[in-house]
């Protein structure tokens, strides 16, 4: 299976990292051989890939870094690397690749300091594959110092390197960066693309898959985990009961209080799952002994990792709250279509008789408040405002309409 298969719904972004990577190809069988090298080349030292959340940016990068390592034998008999078979794009794909660099973070952004670890690593040559790969799945959390570190890189590649970037927007990446990337743009997958992929990849039932789908509007990541996950689905249930608990002050700050608790219970459960190893994992190699005195001048490392858990958790919860936010934000645009008439697909079917209620109950100037109401608590979030403040006072926005 081709690793364009991966990018669902992406035909057209599919067919320009194809030909980017035949043109790969060449160049590195030209430089191989001695012969002259292709007069025109698709292929470039920098890409940068955007889209919105679930498009498959990060999906996209992978597999054309699997192309580029790819050492299928068909190539030599005409056939485009990306074959999905071979040790280069398998090892590609799954990150275990001596020259596949794949970047992302569960932090709230990257520093000066990682980046400046994989400029060094750019400046090397392929250790066992045909080009040194760098994927930043997350290029738009990069302070502005990280920026200037990773420009000096892309300004002056490495003859073999390529940088993949991915973030949503142009906006979200240096002007100064953007300009020296060739730049593709990702679409939201068709629902239909979606449902198709979990049924046929992920052996999902077609009923369920479709509602994922539906549910989630195209969103990959998203559908896939709504499909599988009994705890996700009972948590995106309670998000959408929450519209009828605002009816008085303390519904709201109640309503409030219990997304939050949740969020908060999603990053402890991550937490148990993965503090706990990385801590232990961090212990031995510093020579501690579990339940044990750590030895002399460890403290500082031990700090280091707690720091970054804390930073961890704080990335997590507000991303659960975001994603709650979302699921408010889709039913109240099925609300907004019903009370405008509109023929779009409702993403909430399972809940029509509670939208149709309070398609009856408002207008649609009210509806469209409390959409704004919800970017707002976004923005606030975003802007490091206290959850349960920006919470509180979106929900008693969503009571006032």
């Amino acid at each position: 299976m081709p690793v364009w298969d991966d990018l669902v719904g992406q035909e057209r972004v599919a067919a320009q990292l194809d030909a980017a990577a035949r043109d790969a190809d060449a160049l590195v069988t030209a430089n191989a051989t001695n012969a002259p090298p292709p007069e025109a080349s698709r292929m470039t030292h920098a890409w940068l890939f955007t889209g919105p959340p679930g498009a498959g940016r990060a999906t996209a990068a992978r597999a054309f870094a699997a192309a580029l390592q790819c050492v299928s034998p068909d190539r030599a008999l005409g056939g485009a690397p990306g074959c999905g078979f071979c040790d280069g794009c398998h090892t590609s794909l799954v990150g275990t690749h001596a020259d596949v660099e794949i970047v992302r973070t569960d932090l709230l952004s990257i520093g000066v300091k990682e980046t400046r670890e994989l400029v060094r690593r750019a400046q090397l040559s392929p250790a066992v594959g045909r080009w040194q790969v760098i994927v930043l799945e997350d290029a738009d959390r990069l302070t502005e110092g990280a920026g200037n570190v990773l420009l000096k890189a892309v300004e002056e590649p490495a003859p073999r390197t390529v940088w993949l970037l991915c973030a949503p927007s142009l906006e979200d990446v240096l002007p100064t960066i953007r300009s020296r990337c060739r730049h593709l743009t990702l679409r939201t997958p068709a629902v239909e693309a979606v449902a198709d992929m979990l049924v046929r990849r992920d052996g999902i039932e077609p009923d369920v898959a479709a509602e994922a789908a539906r549910a989630t509007q195209g969103h990959i990541d998203r559908a896939r985990r709504l499909a599988t996950d009994p705890r996700a689905r009972a948590r995106r249930a309670a998000v959408l009961k929450l519209p009828l608990r605002v009816d008085d002050i303390g519904g709201c700050l109640k309503a409030a209080q219990e997304l939050i608790d949740t969020a908060a219970e999603d990053t402890k459960q991550l937490a148990e799952e993965v503090d706990t190893k990385e801590t232990e994992e961090l212990k031995a190699a510093l020579g501690g002994q579990s339940g044990g005195r750590m030895p002399r001048g460890t403290a500082g490392a031990m700090k280091e990792l707690e720091d970054r858990q804390k930073r961890r958790r704080t990335r997590t919860q507000r991303d659960s709250l975001d994603l709650a936010l979302t699921d408010l934000t889709g039913f109240y645009r099925d609300v907004l279509a019903l009370q405008l008439g509109s023929r779009v697909a409702l993403a909430n079917t399972e809940a029509q008789d509670i939208l149709e209620r309070l398609a009856r109950a408002a207008s649609p100037e009210a509806t469209l408040r409390r959409i704004e109401a919800i970017a707002a608590c976004r923005d606030a979030l975003d802007r490091n405002v206290a959850p349960l403040l920006a919470v509180e006072a979106m929900t008693m926005a969503l009571r006032a309409g």
